[in-house]
């Protein structure tokens, strides 16, 4: 029985905002190649997905110097369209995580009892990140720990910076409860600097409305130079401190 249009339509705008969630914001000829799709068929898509509020679109960002001409348009996920995906839980996780916070006391003690639930609950992630990490060369520890975070449901690349790497996370499954409370983020940060043996600088966050979580990772060698600047983005680069590390600073 052949398949009704509308449902193949449907089932290949799926595949576009998929496509978006597991490798972050992307152009339409980016999704065309690796959909196997024509440009004017993923423009059609996309402009659907728009309407329905599930994408929209967004200036690229560029790393370093501009190159001449209009910044090619990238699409990424609306919190509607994460929320369509694997976040059912989100509203449970905030509502536990303000119960610790209020069972504390609240205030500062309040605080200090979350970011403690939060380095607790990435230690006990880091046991299996940690043995992926060590199995891998040198070289290829980012790409290992990015395979386990994928394992976990984040999606997560690595990739190469002018210096050192940078660890993308396309997707978050605790996205709306790290926007309310940063402290899940700032544990996530100091692991990654623990698992990988060398300070890194977080430069943007799902959470505050960056399309990818991104954080650099020094090359060997070279971890005493800056972090390569960020354009046109909601999020400085921030290092990994408890302080900074994924809020949006001013």
């Amino acid at each position: 029985m052949p398949v009704p249009a509308s449902d193949e339509q449907h089932g290949t705008r799926n595949k576009v905002a998929r496509s978006i969630l597991d490798h972050g914001p992307s152009t339409a000829a980016e999704l065309a190649l690796r959909l196997e799709l024509t440009q004017a068929a993923v423009r059609r898509h996309l402009d659907t997905l728009v309407a329905e509020g599930v994408v929209e679109p967004r200036e690229k960002r560029v790393y370093g110097a501009r190159s001449r001409g209009r910044p090619a348009k990238v699409f990424a996920l609306t919190d509607c369209g994460r929320d369509a995906f694997d976040q059912a839980y989100d509203e449970l996780a905030v509502d536990a995580l303000r119960w610790i916070e209020q069972s504390a006391g609240g205030g500062e003690s309040g605080r200090a009892a979350v970011a403690a639930f939060a380095r607790a609950r990435l230690a006990a992630q880091a046991v299996a990140y940690r043995q992926a990490i060590e199995a891998a060369e040198p070289d290829s520890r980012a790409q290992a720990l990015a395979r386990a975070l994928s394992a976990d449901g984040y999606a997560a690349t690595a990739r190469s910076a002018p210096v050192g790497e940078q660890l993308c996370q396309h997707h978050c499954p605790v996205a709306h409860a790290a926007e309310r409370y940063p402290q899940l983020c700032e544990a996530e940060t100091e692991a990654f600097s623990q698992l990988l043996g060398t300070h890194v600088q977080r430069l943007a966050t799902i959470a505050h409305g960056d399309g990818v979580c991104t954080t650099y990772i020094p090359g060997t060698g070279k971890a005493e130079k800056a972090a390569p600047s960020k354009t046109h983005s909601k999020t400085k680069t921030t290092t990994a401190s408890a302080s900074t590390a994924g809020r949006n600073p001013e």
